[in-house]
């Protein structure tokens, strides 16, 4: 019994182990890209240092035909509901997604609202959430169908891919928390004008695609990852107490 519950403890540790890593290796890759602006050039070499004409810019040079754009002009931001406003009807619901939620996932505690509420207020996995007030996070929402709550953004674009508009926010975040720390309340947060100040830098329509031939399938694999995660966990506690209590024997 004993060997089988390590087992799973060890898969879901090298898990989140992987999951750290591909995370480290798409921020260090954006930065590359987006703040060095040393991605592939027609030849395959880094653009800047390899000679790429720049231009000026308010964030200084960047690659000609590039522009910069603020937060809120590359994704939207939807802010949650006060979902106690939006009780269940009947035994079905949807756990309600807060602060705690992306810190813990879904749990037994988990506040529980309407299943009928507009879809764009519902969460499913692979959406990016931004927690705006009190402990500031922006992470890849991975713990199954819920309700968005207030004080969180669900983060989307009709126009720019997911790693985009996810790993500029992250950037982001650092600075996000600093103000947030310097409010002089118990809640910091932040308000939708620090979105507009906060500046990204944009390639050219034509270059998206290319960008995201790398960066996609870093994001879809940490998305596995965690989904993966969450399954062998689900697992290993519905198997302990089975375990425990005898109902199930290993052989």
């Amino acid at each position: 019994m004993a060997d089988i519950l390590s087992s799973l403890d060890e898969k879901i540790e090298l898990n989140r182990k992987q999951n750290r890593t591909l995370e480290a290796i798409a921020q260090a890759l954006f930065k590359r890209w987006f703040m060095e602006f040393e991605f592939p050039d027609e030849n395959g070499r880094p653009y800047q240092s390899s000679g790429g004409a720049m231009q000026p810019s308010e964030l200084g040079e960047i690659p000609v035909g590039w522009e910069v754009k603020s937060l809120d002009q590359i994704a939207d931001y939807l802010n949650g509901l006060a979902l106690q406003n939006f009780p269940p009807e009947g035994d079905e619901y949807l756990p309600v997604i807060k602060i705690r939620e992306m810190k813990q996932g879904i749990t037994a505690n988990s506040d529980k609202a309407s299943t009928k509420l507009d879809p764009k207020y519902i969460i499913d996995d692979g959406d990016v959430l931004f927690s705006w007030s009190g402990s500031l996070e922006v992470d890849i929402w991975c713990h199954g169908k819920g309700a968005l709550n207030q004080h969180l953004f669900k983060v989307s674009s009709d126009v720019y891919p997911k790693w985009f508009y996810y790993l500029w926010t992250k950037h982001h975040l650092r600075a996000f928390q600093a103000v947030a720390a310097d409010k002089a309340t118990t809640m910091g947060h932040i308000q939708r004008g620090h979105l507009t100040n906060a500046l990204t830098v944009c390639p050219p329509e034509g270059l998206l695609p290319q960008f995201t031939e790398t960066f996609d399938p870093l994001i879809e694999q940490i998305i596995a990852v965690r989904l993966e995660a969450r399954t062998l966990a689900k697992l290993r506690d519905t198997l302990l107490p089975k375990l425990m209590s005898g109902e199930l024997r290993v052989a």
